[in-house]
């Protein structure tokens, strides 16, 4: 797997204001992407790469956010090589970063759109959840979940979560 990256982030507000001075972006800003061929091994190859890009790039990320992140990457690798593989030789990762934001998705060439199963604590069989994980972990955080068709028929499945701390008492704090 290797990482490909652009020189500056796509534009995402970082567009100077008409006759107003442009907005540097930080080191850490910018938009990487990698593919993964459709196996078991490339979930922990996945998170690895993030992880280090991450660090590397000096991205103000908590160790709790990073967590999060490499939870919500596993997850969706884990379901394109599961349930893609059979349309899908292999995986698109890209992962984003702005000024206050980080952002990873997963692409594959499946058209179906993932849906997290209902909880069902007297359920048995344990497969299926990861899903409701992800969203938890993205709430949680404060974020935003989402599944976009791709103009070649398949999907991304991304997660966006703020950088920033929310202040006490926001959605998904701890009441006090």
């Amino acid at each position: 797997m290797e990482i490909r990256g652009d020189a500056f982030p796509e534009p995402d507000g970082h567009a100077p204001a008409p006759g107003g001075p442009a907005v540097r972006p930080q080191p850490y800003e910018g938009t990487w992407r990698f593919t993964a061929p459709v196996r078991d091994s490339s979930v922990p190859r996945a998170r690895h790469l993030v992880r280090d890009l991450l660090r590397r790039r000096g991205a103000p990320v908590s160790d709790e956010l990073l967590h999060g992140l490499l939870l919500i990457l596993s997850e969706l690798v884990t379901n394109a090589v599961r349930h893609a593989a059979l349309l899908s030789e292999e995986i698109g990762v890209e992962v984003a970063v702005g000024p206050d934001w980080v952002r990873i998705g997963v692409e594959d060439g499946h058209p179906y759109r993932p849906s997290a199963p209902p909880a069902d604590p007297a359920r048995e069989h344990t497969g299926g959840r990861g899903l409701l994980l992800v969203e938890a972990t993205v709430t949680e955080a404060g974020g935003i979940f989402e599944v976009h068709r791709t103009a070649s028929g398949g999907k991304v499945v991304w997660a966006v979560l703020p950088m920033g701390r929310r202040p006490a008492g926001g959605p998904g704090s701890p009441a006090r």
